[in-house]
């Protein structure tokens, strides 16, 4: 077993981490070298306190960002073993990887990490045909590896009142000016290394949307472009609402993205009613769970999109001096 990880090792794996989703594509995320093993923190400098005044969104990235680094490793044939928020006296370090004993990736690792740079939000109307079984199966069990729950909304009667709920927290939000200026701050219309390309914020909002957008978008849609009227909705929940439980989220989050992007499928993601308190237990209440309801997925088949941009990766590693 090598005694540590190398710069080298590093800068490779946080490639693949960096291309993991985030609220508003903050990028909240650092990445260092220490006694040999990998830590990933929480940029305190990218957090959004009015969207996300607990950290919960910030954490989620993170857990997110932590799965394609696991993925990367193992992949190269150097797996982790992982320990989640190792530093008490340190909450921003969300988790700490070291070498485990060396292995040939798996063929459904090879799957997943193929699928890295091709995952991306889409958030244009998607096509009407649904999605087999077979794939919400496999999306259910990916959320189970990671020791989380993803409890699909079938039927248009319990997806409308999905939508009644995720409207209600859209509307809470907007009525706060905080909210509304950190939006705008994020929303890019010209080139940037984060934040969201009006190119890829899809359509303009209209009444009849079921569905509520964030705004990032400035396009029209064509004529008979309206998103579909009956969506696949995905909530994905974890036992508890802890830190190290929204970091286990943000993992399964990333691997059910992964598994729909393998699958051919498309994503978005839909976060107002997690971000509402009263939302969020209305929608737990909703769906007869246990547990807390961690993200909201829109899944379905549409045509490519635009993926977001991401910072270059030397911006977010903190190396050893001599070693950048």
């Amino acid at each position: 077993m090598d005694t540590g990880f190398t710069v080298e090792q590093l800068r490779a794996a946080a490639r693949d981490a960096v291309r993991a989703p985030s609220m508003h594509n903050t990028q909240p995320w650092r990445f260092r070298l220490h006694d040999g093993g990998i830590e990933l923190s929480v940029d305190p400098r990218r957090r959004l306190p009015a969207t996300d005044p607990s950290g919960w969104g910030g954490r989620l990235g993170c857990g997110a960002a932590l799965f394609n680094l696991r993925l990367s490793l193992a992949v190269a044939g150097t797996p982790a073993r992982v320990r989640i928020r190792p530093y008490p006296h340190d909450p921003d370090v969300v988790a700490r990887l070291v070498p485990d004993l060396p292995r040939r990736p798996t063929p459904a690792e090879l799957s997943l990490h193929a699928a890295v740079p091709r995952r991306f939000s889409n958030r244009a109307p998607f096509w009407p045909d649904p999605v087999p079984a077979e794939a919400r199966w496999l999306l259910g069990e990916a959320a189970r590896a990671e020791q989380c729950w993803l409890e699909l909304v079938i039927g248009v009667s319990a997806v409308n009142a999905f939508a009644e709920i995720a409207h209600s927290a859209h509307r809470v939000l907007g009525r706060d000016p905080a909210y509304r200026s950190e939006l705008a701050a994020w929303a890019r219309t010209g080139p940037a290394r984060d934040g969201v390309p009006a190119a890829a914020g899809g359509p303009v909002a209209e009444p009849q949307d079921l569905l509520p957008t964030r705004g990032f978008g400035t396009r029209e849609r064509a004529p008979g472009r309206d998103f579909e009227p009956e969506p696949l909705v995905a909530v994905l929940g974890s036992a508890g609402n802890t830190a190290a439980d929204q970091v286990a989220a943000g993992q399964a989050l990333q691997r059910v993205l992964l598994t729909a992007t393998d699958a051919g499928l498309a994503a978005s993601l839909l976060s107002q009613p997690i971000e509402v308190p009263g939302a969020r237990e209305a929608l737990r209440l909703s769906l007869g769970r246990f547990g807390t309801p961690q993200m909201v997925l829109r899944i379905g088949y549409g045509q490519p999109g635009w993926p977001t941009p991401r910072r270059d990766v030397d911006e977010v590693l903190d190396l050893p001096v001599g070693q950048a």
